[in-house]
C-alpha cells in the first residue's frame, strides 16, 4: 500500500527544498559560489622551502589560492603552534612568487590587523567557530572569512556563526564543512557531505569541503573530493605538503604534490563533467 505519511507521523511529506541562489564572494578574482575553487597548500608553515615549494606545486596543478598555518590551534600547548609572524612573512613571499590568494587562521581578535596585513582570506577554524568577539570583529573588514564548521556544530548553529560576520556588514562569508564528532573511530572525523546540499537551501553563502581533516587520511581524500563535488560543493581545502611523513602536524592528512596533480585533474574533470566551471 502506498504511504504518504512521514514514517508513521501523520505529516505529508514536503517536496526538496530548492537551493538558494549562491552568492558570490569574490577573493582575489576568484568568484568563489560561481566558480569550483581549488585551495591547497601544508598545514603549517614550516620554512620558505617548503611552503614555497608546495606552492608552485599546487598552482601549477591549478590551485586558485594557498593555505598554510600560520598560527596553530593545537589540543596540546606541548605540540607545535606555527612560526607565527614568520610565517606570514613566508605566505607573503610565496603569494608574491605564485600569484596566488592566501588562506591563514585568525584565532584571536588581536591579530587581525597582523594577519590581515597578509591573508587575502581569514579563515576561523572549527574550534574558534562561536568565537563571538572573534566573529564580530571579522564582521567590520573587509575581507572574506571562510568559517568552518564546529565539531558539534548542527547546521542551525554553524549559520548563527555566520550570522554574527554578516551583522557586523561584511557579507563576503565562505562556510566550510570539516567534518563532526561521532562515534566513529576509523577517520579522524565523520565528513558530513549532506550538510553541503542542507546548507545550500537555508542560505546563498557558498559552501566548501575539507577532506583532509574531514577524513584525517589522505587515502580518503580523493574518493571524498569527488563526492564533494557531486555533492554541489563549491570548493576544496586540501593539506598538501612536499614530504608529508615528515610534517610537522597532520602528517597523516596531507597529501603529496603528486598526489594533489591527480586530485585536481580528476576534481576539475568531475566538474567540468557536471556542468561547473573550475578556471
Amino acid at each position: 500500500m502506498e504511504r504518504n505519511g512521514d514514517f508513521g507521523s501523520g505529516r505529508a511529506l514536503a517536496g526538496p527544498a530548492p537551493p538558494l541562489p549562491r552568492r558570490v564572494v569574490d577573493v582575489s578574482g576568484h568568484a568563489v559560489g560561481r566558480d569550483f575553487v581549488l585551495i591547497a597548500g601544508p598545514c603549517a608553515v614550516e620554512s620558505p622551502e617548503q611552503t614555497l615549494l608546495t606552492a608552485r606545486r599546487v598552482k601549477a596543478a591549478g590551485a586558485h589560492m594557498l593555505r598554510g598555518g600560520a598560527f596553530k590551534p593545537r589540543t596540546s600547548p606541548s605540540a607545535f603552534q606555527g612560526l607565527g609572524a614568520r610565517a606570514l612573512e613566508i605566505l607573503r613571499a610565496a603569494r608574491d612568487d605564485t600569484g596566488l590568494a592566501i588562506v591563514t587562521e585568525v584565532m584571536d581578535p588581536r591579530q587581525i590587523g597582523e594577519i590581515g596585513e597578509v591573508a587575502d582570506v581569514f579563515q576561523v577554524g572549527s574550534r574558534n567557530m562561536q568565537n563571538f568577539p572573534l566573529l564580530r570583529e571579522l564582521g567590520r573588514t573587509d575581507r572574506p572569512v571562510l568559517l568552518k564548521r564546529g565539531m558539534n556544530a548542527t547546521l542551525d548553529e554553524w549559520l548563527g556563526a555566520a550570522d554574527y560576520v554578516l551583522a557586523g556588514g561584511n557579507d563576503r562569508v565562505i562556510l566550510c564543512e570539516r567534518g563532526i564528532r561521532t562515534f566513529e573511530t576509523c577517520t579522524r572525523n565523520t565528513l558530513d557531505l549532506s550538510i553541503v546540499p542542507a546548507a545550500r537551501t537555508r542560505t546563498p553563502l557558498p559552501v566548501i569541503v575539507d577532506p583532509s581533516h574531514g577524513t584525517g587520511r589522505d587515502d580518503l581524500i580523493l574518493p571524498m573530493s569527488l563526492a564533494a563535488v557531486a555533492a554541489g560543493a563549491d570548493g576544496l581545502l586540501i593539506e598538501v605538503h612536499p614530504d608529508p611523513p615528515r610534517a610537522w602536524s597532520d602528517a597523516q592528512q596531507q597529501l603529496t604534490p603528486d598526489a594533489f596533480d591527480a586530485l585536481a585533474a580528476a576534481v576539475r574533470a568531475l566538474v567540468a563533467h557536471l556542468g561547473g566551471t573550475c578556471p
